[in-house]
């Protein structure tokens, strides 16, 4: 950050939160910045000013500018001019999600959060919105391979409040959204906090309605290039989530994966055998009955609409022809 070689020590704690928690800046107030850099509300103030701005106010506004750019909805931001230099732009973006992912992790709640996954006596369910559901997913399919009592929540609130009839209040409840934060889940959040179960937010702000009201709250990064925004941050938190976990239960674990294994090969589910050095091959074009028979759309094209045949994934590939189109 410009003028950071002429900061107090005061002035860059504030700093500190403004490159790393953008959205405390944009959308909390002095009180708020001062109480998560350690410091008063002037402190606040005067860095605005001294980095330009006419006050807090002004510094408040530009920052919202900003994230307005960069966080806004996917059909704002894909009218934007993509950058040229794509990969090298997605590369450090991610790394930096990862980067300020960790660098804010608080060792006290990752040890408590930890603490509650690792006790079998405790069910956690799992709960992700939208965009953040392929977090939710390798969260809770990691975990469930660690240890029996684990749930993925999903789809509508009736079948939601259906799964959570079985909960209890000595349960953890792992809530994983971003801006802008699913209202359904916000409901079910609150309503699980009131009912006396442990709450664990994964989000992107300290100001996220997840992270109210004394939740154990980790905040990933999740800045993309393109439309969307990135999963990479969350990823990797639930990765070390997961593997934390694994470490307090480590000898449990071993059983319940042996377990898996064994169930994985008397289905013959995996091609590849554990530790295996067999070609790949075997029974890869062989198509489940019934999947290629399906009736022609009622425009003479494929189930898929699109014309031309449809594939008879049952039969060997032909030869391509050196030249011809793919």
């Amino acid at each position: 950050m410009e003028h950071s070689d002429r900061l107090t020590a005061t002035e860059r704690r504030i700093a500190e939160v403004l490159a790393g928690e953008p959205q405390t800046i944009a959308f909390g107030t002095v009180a708020q910045v001062a109480e998560r850099a350690g410091t008063s509300g002037p402190s606040v103030v005067r860095l605005a000013v001294k980095l330009g701005y006419e006050g807090f106010v002004a510094l408040q506004a530009a920052v919202q500018q900003e994230l307005a750019r960069q966080l806004g909805p996917a059909h704002d931001r894909i009218r934007q001019r993509p950058p040229t230099d794509l990969l090298s732009r997605v590369m450090e973006t991610e790394q930096d999600n990862v980067t300020r992912t960790f660098a804010g992790i608080s060792a006290e709640v990752l040890e408590r959060v930890v603490s509650l996954l690792a006790d079998r006596r405790r069910h956690v369910w799992v709960l992700p919105g939208d965009v953040t559901l392929p977090v939710g997913l390798s969260l809770s399919s990691q975990l469930s391979q660690l240890r029996e009592g684990v749930s993925l929540l999903g789809g509508s609130e009736a079948a939601i409040g259906r799964s959570l009839g079985g909960a209890e209040s000595h349960d953890v409840l792992v809530a994983v959204d971003i801006r802008r934060y699913e209202r359904s889940l916000v409901s079910t959040v609150q309503l699980a906090r009131d009912h006396g179960m442990a709450v664990v937010a994964i989000t992107d702000s300290p100001l996220s309605p997840l992270a109210a009201r004394g939740a154990m709250a980790f905040f990933v990064a999740a800045s993309g290039v393109g439309p969307f925004d990135s999963m990479t941050g969350a990823l990797c938190l639930a990765n070390l989530l997961v593997g934390a976990t694994a470490a307090r239960l480590r000898q449990g674990a071993t059983r319940r994966l042996d377990a898996i294994e064994d169930a994985w090969g008397a289905l013959s589910a995996l091609v590849a055998e554990p530790g295996g050095s067999e070609p790949l091959t075997a029974g890869l074009l062989e198509a489940p009955a019934g999947l290629l028979d399906g009736p022609t759309g009622a425009d003479g094209m494929g189930p898929g609409g699109r014309g031309g045949d449809v594939l008879d994934w049952s039969r060997p590939a032909l030869p391509r022809e050196a030249g011809a189109e793919a």
